[in-house]
């Protein structure tokens, strides 16, 4: 089937978002697709009904999602009162006021937790005045001086508008799982962090400007994506550190009430030995939302970091919100991407499977491509 394709803002491709990526089976996370409605449903109606098979029904509180009961560390209901304050301050696009607040929310945040909190800044042009638009990563260093190091990120800005909700493409983007939800497993991750290996260290990185895209009145993209992530890997390039990173983990619309993991294909494609030792430790723990089959590359941040920094990392992401199949809705980039049709508990597993896996990667002390 044909699948939503766009290209990913980088130094190798540094045109506007609007000049599209051609490549067959590329699923851009951040653009609206573009397919015939008699294609779409077809496609859409025959993959979903498959993966629903494979799956074996939907995801935590599906009918049939059952995966082991998450420890109690994992906080459940803190990960998703982390969301809900994140969805409060409202809208968060890069440059606004509310992404200000957020930032010094999160610095607070992080820093309480014991992390080194740095600032990353920088300027892009806004796509629509020219203007300059400051953006700025944040990054949460636990360790930093220790031999193994891994790198976990998430974007923590928000869409500009809900441009694909057919009813109001200028109404009011809130972003509980495309942005609030890997930022508040990120910020669920900083909890588990206090008892790391003595030879593991983590930096937990948030990412702006990774959809800095307005719709213009053909329905074309203008704007880059990918900003943030782009500008980390292009520092990390020139300044490497002194120790590098062993792998990197993106968190992506990890809130899905029925959240199905299915491993990616640009991960796989950089970075596979990382993406089948995270599933491994999903199997391992008894966590059936990992599905280690593959769906199609999704272009998402984990490509500068990928090409640009050659840190093999990978994306763990459902892209069918809230699930796949004829007739199903789509909450993605429209008003429906609130807190209600998210889950802590979905949040709360990806963190244990993610905290699991740095205690197996720290006795196995390395990861390769």
């Amino acid at each position: 089937m044909p699948h939503r394709s766009r290209r990913e803002a980088s130094p190798e491709t540094s045109h506007s978002a609007s000049d599209k990526s051609q490549t067959t089976g590329a699923v851009n996370k951040a653009a609206a697709p573009r397919l015939s409605p008699l294609r779409m449903v077809i496609g859409l109606g025959l993959a979903g009904f498959g993966l629903w098979l494979i799956a074996g029904g939907f995801g935590p509180t599906g009918p049939s999602g059952k995966t082991a009961a998450v420890p109690e560390r994992y906080d459940a209901d803190r990960a998703m009162g982390y969301l809900k304050t994140l969805c409060e301050f409202g809208p968060r696009p890069s440059g606004s006021e509310a992404m200000k607040q957020q930032q010094d929310y999160l610095e607070s945040f992080f820093q309480d937790l014991g992390a080194e909190v740095t600032r990353q800044s920088f300027e892009a042009r806004h796509p629509l005045d020219g203007n300059a638009v400051q953006l700025t990563n944040l990054i949460a260093s636990w360790h930093p001086q220790r031999p193994i190091r891994f790198l976990f990120c998430a974007h923590y800005d928000t869409r500009p508008y809900p441009d694909s909700d057919s009813v109001n493409p200028r109404g009011t983007f809130i972003g509980a799982n495309d942005g609030a939800s890997g930022t508040a497993g990120l910020m669920e991750l900083a909890h588990q962090l206090h008892d790391l290996p003595d030879n593991v260290g983590v930096d937990l990185v948030l990412f702006d400007g990774e959809e800095l895209v307005f719709k213009n009145r053909l329905n074309h993209s203008e704007g880059d994506y990918f900003l943030g992530s782009t500008h980390f890997a292009q520092q990390y390039e020139l300044q490497p550190p002194a120790v590098p990173y062993r792998a990197g983990v993106l968190f992506d619309m990890i809130g899905d009430k029925e959240l199905l993991l299915f491993t990616e294909k640009n991960s796989l494609r950089f970075a596979r030995p990382v993406v089948k030792s995270f599933w491994k430790e999903a199997k391992t723990l008894g966590v059936t939302l990992f599905i280690d089959r593959a769906r199609p590359d999704v272009r998402d941040d984990h490509l500068p970091l990928n090409r640009i920094a050659k840190i093999p990392s990978i994306d763990v992401i459902d892209f069918d919100y809230p699930r796949p199949g004829i007739g199903a809705p789509s909450y993605w980039h429209t008003e429906q991407d609130i807190p209600a049709n998210c889950s802590g508990t979905s949040i709360a597993t990806v963190v244990w499977v993610a905290r699991s896996w740095l205690d197996t990667q720290s006795q196995q002390q390395t990861v390769t491509r």
